[in-house]
């Protein structure tokens, strides 16, 4: 058995227009527990802004984080993984793409955000659930 995607995300996201200022977005994101916000277009999730984004290509650069937007130092394409991707999938991705945080997405439709948190906190269910796995079918030694 396999811990899928949708099982461990976070079905609370924190949405902003990518138009909005970084400045207005900042107080967004600071409410946020996660420090993220997902920033659409049109309705349409199309780029993330963290935290680190604002801290690394606003105050470092001494922008006027009221003058920029959210559109200007978004990651975007979006890395995302489906409801119904197996955990391991959305850590392998986590890794080769060098993000922390993927939106789940299924047909331009947010359902979610699991991040690298998400599967350290639950890294030990996980383990536990394989253990028992490979007892019941391991022979007996007795």
């Amino acid at each position: 058995m396999v811990y899928l995607v949708k099982e461990l995300m976070s079905t609370t996201v924190v949405t902003i227009d990518a138009e909005t200022s970084v400045a207005a977005a900042s107080k967004t994101i600071a409410q946020n527990p996660r420090g993220y916000a997902i920033a659409l277009k049109n309705g349409q999730p199309a780029g993330i802004v963290t935290e680190r984004d604002v801290i690394r290509k606003v105050v470092a650069e001494n922008l006027a984080p009221d003058r920029i937007t959210v559109a200007q130092i978004m990651s975007s394409p979006l890395i995302t993984v489906d409801p119904d991707d197996e955990l391991s999938t959305a850590a392998e991705t986590m890794k080769a793409k060098n993000v922390r945080k993927l939106p789940v997405v299924r047909n331009g439709i947010l359902y979610g955000v699991i991040t690298a948190r998400d599967i350290v906190d639950h890294f030990t269910d996980y383990v536990d659930r394989a253990t028992k796995e490979i007892l019941v079918w391991t022979p007996s030694m007795i």
